[in-house]
């Protein structure tokens, strides 16, 4: 009996955010996940952390492997017992090949499902303000291959004309002269209006304008590069009033995020409201911390003042609560104190007010403040990261209180890579510590990278320390917040 089984799954044109919810679920459960070149980074690294990741990804003339090779590899892993995705860029059964890729499965009597995508042929022109179909201007919409099996191009050029509908070209850079040259022989219209959209959905889209005779001349001028669609059509006429991306404040930033991959998503989904194209790459995961001394404190927990550093320290200590089965009530009349906004916000979720906070979000200006409430031999515990900032130590240190510094977590190098993705000197990279800045280091150490032309946004003054130990670019939120960071890259997105 075969266990396993295969999603064909369209990731849809590169912009995470157009995936399905069917899709992201069937990835996040692969086992094995094939991916080609036009799936972004981003949707890849929605994969669990033990997902076995394989490139198949083609271009023209470059090929990491054979159609028949691909074909044995899911049928090789299926027969394994796993759970396979097939990740197709836009729509796997338009121009994917998605139907020879189930032959074999089929004739094996393997499991499958397809979850379709949405296809670049009706994305891309939307994300350039084209609507594929309008009624003042056409009837109907063709979409056409520009790349055939034995590279041979055999369109039916008249009876194109003769539809008098909206013509998109998938895959026919290389083949655009003769695609222009077969319409006008054909007898379309030499001023019919032509867009070859590049790159769509990304920050680094561009829509390239022009007629049926002139745009082949305009696509050399404009070093038009694939991946890249061609639009023949009245409807590209409407480009001009309906293009809506270029007015969000981020549509041409490509941004990196390096914050673990369990709490990225949120400052991710912010910098795609003001429409960045984001490259999901942590740098660092954190893992907790088991040993005698947890279990003392949690078994104890008498302390006058409890102070977490970090949203993550929250986290970690009301899970050792559960796990010693001690509920809020255990932290009856004790002051609670945190370093900054985010960490209150963790708390407060938790169904508990904050005591003391900081007019400057750092971990010194914390203990100072602490410093104004704590009485000779009161007992502070505080539940941070391991290897933590010693600052608030040394401070905290001079009085007369009894200082209970607890590790319940610690900072790994998480697997970042560049998966499907090539780094490049206009993107931004965002750092939210010390740690994430290394992490990155680590991640990026065999690329060659020249990190002082590299734009470095850091949440505050000690993560920027860090990152000048690399020579990076840095710049500086106004205030060390998720907003304030955000607010920073927009201004650096200004500028340049």
């Amino acid at each position: 009996m075969i266990k396993g089984k295969v999603w064909l799954v369209g990731a849809g044109p590169s912009d995470v955010e157009l995936l399905t919810i069917k899709g992201k679920k069937v990835i996040e459960q692969a086992d094995i996940i094939l991916y080609d070149r036009l799936v972004s980074n981003s949707i890849i690294s929605l994969a669990k952390d033990d997902a076995i990741l394989i490139d198949v990804g083609k271009c023209s003339n470059n090929h990491t492997m054979s159609q028949e090779q691909i074909n044995n590899l899911l049928l090789k892993y299926v027969l394994d017992g796993n759970k396979v995705v097939r990740l197709k860029g836009g729509d796997p059964f338009l121009f994917g090949r998605g139907g020879e890729e189930l032959e074999l499965l089929a004739k094996n009597n393997i499991p499958f499902e397809i979850v379709n995508g949405i296809t670049s042929a009706i994305a891309v022109p939307a994300y350039s303000g084209i609507p594929v179909t309008h009624r003042d201007f056409v009837s109907s919409l063709h979409i056409i291959t520009g790349h055939t099996k034995n590279n041979i191009l055999n369109i039916d050029f008249k009876s194109l004309v003769k539809l008098n509908g909206t013509l998109v070209f998938l895959m026919g850079i290389s083949s655009l002269k003769n695609i222009c040259d077969g319409l006008l022989k054909a007898g379309m219209d030499k001023d019919m209006p032509v867009c070859i959209l590049e790159k769509g959905t990304t920050a680094r889209q561009k829509n390239i304008k022009g007629t049926l005779d002139n745009i082949y001349e305009q696509s050399i001028q404009e070093q038009v590069k694939t991946p890249a669609i061609i639009i023949i059509g009245k409807v590209c006429e409407l480009s001009k009033k309906f293009e809506w991306r270029k007015f969000l404040p981020l549509s041409n930033t490509r941004v990196l995020v390096t914050r673990p991959k369990d709490i990225n998503s949120n400052f991710c989904n912010m910098l795609r409201d003001k429409g960045a194209e984001v490259i999901d790459l942590p740098t660092i995961k954190t893992v907790p911390i088991k040993n005698i001394e947890i279990d003392e404190v949690f078994n104890n927990l008498n302390y006058n003042y409890i102070v977490f550093t970090s949203s993550k320290g929250v986290e970690y200590f009301f899970e050792n609560m559960k796990i010693y089965k001690k509920d809020i009530r255990y932290l009856f009349n004790k002051k609670i104190a945190v370093v900054g906004k985010t960490t209150k916000k963790a708390v407060e979720e938790k169904g508990l007010f904050v005591d003391i906070i900081p007019k400057t979000y750092c971990g010194e200006e914390l203990a100072k403040e602490l410093l104004k409430y704590i009485k000779a031999n009161d007992k502070i515990l505080i539940a941070r990261a391991k290897y933590g900032n010693k600052e608030i130590l040394n401070i905290l240190n001079k009085s007369d209180a009894i200082i209970k510094d607890l590790a319940l977590y610690e900072t790994k190098y998480d697997k970042a890579s560049f998966i499907n993705f090539n780094f490049e000197y206009d993107d931004i990279v965002t750092f939210t510590s010390a740690s994430t800045v290394m992490g990155f280091i680590n991640a990026t150490k065999h690329y060659n990278l020249d990190y002082s032309r590299i734009k470095a946004v850091c949440i505050g003054n000690q993560t920027e320390k860090e990152a000048n130990k690399y020579k990076f670019k840095t710049f500086v939120s106004k205030e060390p917040t998720l907003d304030s960071l955000l607010q920073k890259v927009i201004d650096i997105s200004k500028k340049e």
